[in-house]
């Protein structure tokens, strides 16, 4: 086992999920660069997800999936990015849209245990799409435009929606849209449904193979049941979402990526003024140390807080800023450990070659994954101040 997961594989179930989904890693790193280069969706990753039956991985055992906790979906994702980022971050957000669904019980019984049966029988794809160019994220409260109807016992949607991670590969697709009497509803669309359309718009520096294209609806009519869940008077997220880690998770797999090809370089490179390769010179072993006290530190902060929240279901509700605190610190620290990788690496990390360029594209991606930062420090000062002003009070 990778020594950096010595001590954080705790169980036997652990260390067999650490191993399936490196043995899939491996193969996604073949042609990582392939589907990178090409801004292509890897299909052949997702059909051997689906063989491995990682697309259940969060279908709770009751509904016959694989039942993971919040930690094993951060051991899976952490791993799975070494080989690929963009196909792990693609599997994240089914994933954890699987997670919350079944964590929060909020459709109805009947359609959960129908989603339930097709993604682990057919190993069917979900995805939300609520992000719009004019709302920006949803995270910051805005209400989408994108609109829904109801006409003649049907609902009937209007509009255009961002970021669709997967579009390519989605079955479902989870769409927001205010409906005429100001609410905003969340619909269960298939997509194969009449008038819904992938718009090839995403032309990006990095995360390129998680086709995050956009999705047009126009006259989309779907039963009247497809409205899952009603969002009330803006699409505000959930306080405490712990299944978004996922998204830390993804990142800094790719900087261990990173971190691992400069000690495969440091230890093989060995220039003609040297008598060994460059790893026994000591200001190369103090940028790989620079490495390693960063991705220690983010590493065992984010899953001491997924098994925060694993351990103590009742305090989930209090745990909005330490979730984000996870993810600030995972996603900076992924920037700055692919950096001193590409110290280490030199000029030599600059060819087009080197998976190190695709490493530093796609760790910027993580910037803007939810909670943005701007979030995260506001949050945080806000909850410090409001603690405050409670002990004055209580002092006085």
């Amino acid at each position: 086992m990778n020594e950096l997961y010595h001590l954080l594989v705790r169980t036997e179930r652990e260390e067999e999920l650490h191993r399936r989904a490196w043995r899939l890693a491996e193969q996604f790193a073949a042609r990582a660069a392939h589907y990178d280069e090409r801004a292509e969706f890897p299909f052949a990753n997702f059909a051997l997800l689906k063989e491995a039956g990682f697309l259940s991985l969060t279908v709770p055992a009751e509904y016959g999936g694989g039942g993971a906790s919040l930690y094993e979906l951060v051991l899976v994702q952490e791993t799975l990015a070494q080989g690929d980022g963009a196909t792990a971050l693609s599997l994240g957000w089914h994933l954890s849209i699987v997670m919350r669904l079944y964590l929060l019980r909020r459709w109805p019984e009947a359609v959960l245990i129908r989603l339930a049966s097709e993604i682990t029988e057919r190993h069917v794809l979900i995805n939300s799409a609520h992000s719009e160019r004019a709302t920006g994220s949803p995270a910051r409260g805005g209400k989408p435009e994108t609109t829904a109807v109801f006409r003649h016992g049907r609902w009937v949607l209007r509009g255009r929606k961002t970021f669709a991670s997967l579009a390519p590969a989605l079955d479902y697709v989870l769409i927001s849209a205010t409906m005429e009497d100001g609410r905003v509803g969340e619909f269960l669309v298939p997509m194969s449904a009449s008038g819904i359309r992938i718009e090839p718009t995403w032309n990006t520096l990095g995360m390129r193979a998680t086709r995050s294209d956009d999705l047009v609806l126009e006259e989309v009519e779907v039963d009247q049941e497809a409205l899952v869940e009603t969002l009330g008077e803006a699409n505000e997220a959930t306080p405490a979402q712990g299944w978004l880690l996922h998204v830390p998770a993804c990142y800094l797999g790719i900087a261990i990526a990173a971190r691992n090809e400069a000690l495969r370089f440091a230890q093989t490179y060995q220039p003609n003024t040297l008598s060994q390769p460059i790893a026994s010179t000591p200001e190369v072993q103090r940028k790989i140390a620079e490495m390693e006290w960063r991705l220690v530190h983010a590493r065992h902060f984010l899953y001491s807080i997924a098994d925060l929240w694993d351990r103590y279901p009742d305090k989930r509700h209090e745990m909005k800023e330490e979730l984000a605190t996870a993810k600030f610190i995972a996603t900076n620290t992924a920037l700055e450990v692919v950096d001193w990788a590409m110290r280490i690496v030199g000029g030599q990390s600059l060819y087009a070659d080197s998976p190190l360029g695709r490493y530093y594209r796609d760790v910027r991606a993580g910037l803007h994954n939810p909670p943005a930062d701007d979030l995260t420090i506001a949050w945080l000062a806000k909850r410090a101040l409001a603690g405050s002003r409670t002990r004055a009070k209580d002092d006085a």
